[in-house]
């Protein structure tokens, strides 16, 4: 897998995606988001268990480049936010748990980026702002995911102020998992990502689908289709595999990896 703006390794289990564009401070322009969904729909299929999304330079991602913007039609424009809204789709529809390491500012679509991620961890150096509120053109897609994160009144504050927040903020927020201090970056996503793929892959893989289609539903949808989910699942071999072994006292062998359902 060859690409222009990012890099792409591997350790073990683990696939990590970085934004190697720092002299754009990491600007989400349109070739960088075709460039970035497609690695990311390359490492789905793979046999990754785990995806960590990570940044080079002094800003983790400053949102859309407008120069794309600048000028352009109504259709020009409708097509970048298109292509921008299917590569946040694309993280939550991967099988694979996606984690957000996030060393600097992430702000605009940058902040709606680490948003959509399953899971992220912050430096204690970072920050996050949605700052088109306090500029010509509101944050009106970042609010999207942002809101979704944090709940109305704080997204409304980072949306119609434009001021960022903190790290400590943002996981106090739910915006992010927790804070770190910067030299531990490294070492608490790594764990955060190992823990979150232990287990069965496709287990896991069922999982994460079933989340992001019930949470959003009233409980009582939520309830019967997560029943009907869970249900389905218990017949896979890997669930009866756990099962037994849990019966059995003895450590599981699961055999099934993640996969596009």
């Amino acid at each position: 897998m060859n690409y222009e703006h990012l890099l792409v390794s591997f350790a073990g289990p683990i696939t990590t995606v970085t934004l190697n564009r720092p002299e754009k401070r990491n600007a989400l322009a349109m070739n960088v988001m075709l460039e970035l969904t497609r690695a990311l729909r390359e490492v789905a299929q793979s046999d990754a268990l785990g995806v960590i999304l990570a940044a080079n330079g002094p800003v983790f991602s400053a949102g859309h480049n407008f120069g794309n913007l600048a000028g352009a039609t109504l259709v020009q424009a409708r097509e970048l936010f298109g292509v921008c809204t299917e590569m946040m789709d694309t993280i939550q529809a991967m099988p694979q748990p996606v984690i957000a390491k996030v060393h600097a500012l992430a702000t605009a679509a940058g902040c709606q980026l680490v948003a959509s991620c399953d899971l992220a961890i912050a430096a204690d150096t970072a920050a996050f702002a949605i700052p088109g509120g306090k500029a010509g053109l509101f944050c009106h897609t970042p609010l999207v995911e942002v809101a979704r994160n944090v709940g109305r009144k704080r997204a409304l504050e980072m949306a119609l102020t434009g001021d960022a927040i903190d790290a400590a903020t943002a996981a106090e927020w739910g915006l992010i998992n927790r804070a770190v201090p910067a030299d531990q970056l490294d070492a608490a996503t790594l764990d955060l990502i190992s823990r979150a793929t232990r287990g069965s892959a496709l287990s896991k893989a069922m999982g994460k689908e079933g989340f992001y289609q019930q949470v959003d539903m009233t409980q009582a949808q939520a309830y019967e289709f997560a029943a009907e989910l869970m249900a389905s699942a218990a017949m896979t071999p890997d669930a009866q595999e756990g099962i037994k072994a849990f019966l059995e006292k003895r450590h599981a062998q699961y055999t099934q990896g993640p996969s596009i359902i």
